[in-house]
């Protein structure tokens, strides 16, 4: 289901001001990854986090991440981005887990075997990166069922 993929070694902060080494750094013993390239993408790793809060109440080795992903050269408007997406987060848990990546999305997608950004992706990787499953766009009953049959195989 990923062919070999790994997820690269990347550096983000999360909204609560913590520099965080992906995946090497993730708490997790398995990480599922919610990947935006636009902001309004938000809306659909929203139809995510229900299904990520039973799995993390029920699989306590499992945690989810948000991971904007933004371009290199808005790294100088890091202060003001991430403050607002802080603003609008009043969960201190929430801005834990979402962790913006300011980078080389062009290389980072090929890294992912991601062709646009048109949907998000969903990844499913250990810290040493390897993908043990993947997706893409809103989340689905079908897909829930997949990710549940990979983690409990």
């Amino acid at each position: 289901m990923t062919g070999g993929e790994r997820f690269p070694t990347v550096v983000g902060m999360n909204l609560a001001g913590t520099s965080v080494q992906l995946p090497e750094e993730l708490a997790g013993r398995l990480n599922l990854l919610l990947i935006a390239f636009r902001q309004v993408q938000q809306a659909d790793v929203d139809t995510w986090l229900p299904y990520t809060d039973a799995l993390e109440a029920r699989r306590p080795d499992v945690r989810a991440y948000e991971l904007p992903v933004l371009a290199a050269a808005y790294r100088l408007a890091r202060p003001f981005i991430d403050g607002g997406m802080r603003a609008a987060i009043p969960d201190p848990a929430v801005r834990r887990r979402t962790i913006t990546l300011y980078l080389d999305k062009a290389a980072f997608r090929a890294a992912l075997g991601v062709p646009g950004e048109d949907r998000i992706h969903v990844r499913l990787v250990d810290r040493s990166g390897a993908t043990h499953w993947r997706t893409d766009g809103v989340w689905d009953a079908a897909k829930a069922a997949a990710l549940d049959a990979v983690l409990e195989g």
